[in-house]
């Protein structure tokens, strides 16, 4: 338990600080650049890190057998959101977009709907739901007081969230068949392609500032590199399901980051938006239960607006096809 509690800290302090280094990052370098530097320092690294482990040749070949899923991967896992989160925090502070990201185990239940239709559909879980929609509407703030854009900052986390979700079911059905350290390396370096020529495109006119500079060495190596490798051991020692803890925990380190090094704010909405965000992730994810009753007479009124989504999603269960 000891060691299982020290890894789930370091991963989310990790992928927490990210969203502080993301923001020194894109101080000075646009969102683009930043992120195919990210992509391409921490795919090195882990490639690096491959080669040591199964040698240069196995690492060779076993990239080139999983190059479809790693080229999903990249786009879904890497590129999209990376960039997304990289342009929401020139517009809001690396604390909202932490709170933000919370969202990610309520939209892995929504597509899980449609593509792992196996778990059972409770009240309590479509409660969650309703809270965690509730969560990011007063995040993002009715009538904000930062402006318009603030609001499109934090949806374009809130969107990369979806993307993030999307990735976890495909990872999900590619990792029996292909190791997590070739994913995570083959995702990486796919990505930086992706990325490259949107990087090159806006490259900065003068030298970065070495804050900047700094941001996007330690979101390569800390926040990509080093976390997923924290991420695959903690998938092969503990398995998915209390890996993924990890939600909770994020957005904490994030707004703790944010007041102590870059003096930001956390504001009423913030606090109100994070409690129902983890509140909804606790009750959609199974973690936290309520007694039967009081789950049906809260829930009721969400059932019925939102029942009809599996429908919408349909009922038949798709065929998937295991990658050889």
């Amino acid at each position: 338990m000891n060691r299982y509690w020290s890894l789930l800290l370091v991963l989310a302090g990790s992928w927490g600080a990210s969203y502080l280094f993301i923001k020194l990052a894109v101080e000075d370098i646009e969102p683009a650049p930043a992120m195919a530097a990210r992509t391409l320092i921490a795919g090195a690294v882990l490639l690096g890190y491959l080669v040591a482990v199964s040698g240069a040749r196995q690492a060779a070949s076993d990239l080139r057998a999983s190059w479809r899923s790693t080229l999903v991967l990249g786009a879904i896992n890497a590129a999209v959101p990376f960039w997304l989160i990289g342009w929401g925090e020139k517009h809001i502070d690396s604390s909202v977009a932490g709170i933000a990201q919370a969202t990610v185990p309520l939209f892995s239940f929504l597509l899980g709907l449609r593509f792992l239709p196996n778990e059972r559909i409770s009240a309590a879980r479509w409660l969650g739901v309703a809270l965690g929609i509730a969560g990011v509407a007063v995040l993002a703030g009715f009538n904000p007081s930062h402006g318009w854009w603030a609001v499109a900052g934090t949806m374009a986390v809130v969107a990369s969230s979806v993307s993030y979700a999307l990735s976890g079911i495909y990872g999900q059905l590619r990792v029996g068949t292909v190791a997590g350290p070739v994913l995570a390396t083959g995702s990486m370096l796919a990505a930086s392609v992706m990325l490259l020529p949107f990087g090159l495109a806006q490259l900065p006119d003068e030298v970065p500032g070495w804050r900047a500079i700094v941001g996007v060495l330690a979101l390569a190596l800390l926040g990509t590199a080093l976390a997923q490798l924290f991420l695959y051991r903690m998938l092969r020692l503990y398995g998915a399901r209390r890996a993924s803890l990890v939600a909770y925990l994020m957005p904490c380190f994030a707004v703790l980051y944010g007041a102590l090094l870059l003096d930001e704010g956390v504001s009423t909405s913030a606090l109100a938006g994070l409690a129902l965000i983890l509140g909804g992730v606790g009750l959609g994810s199974g973690a936290v239960r309520l007694r039967r009753r009081a789950i049906e007479a809260a829930a009721t009124p969400t059932i019925r607006l939102m029942g009809s989504a599996k429908a919408m999603w349909g009922r038949k269960r798709p065929r998937l096809r295991t990658q050889q």
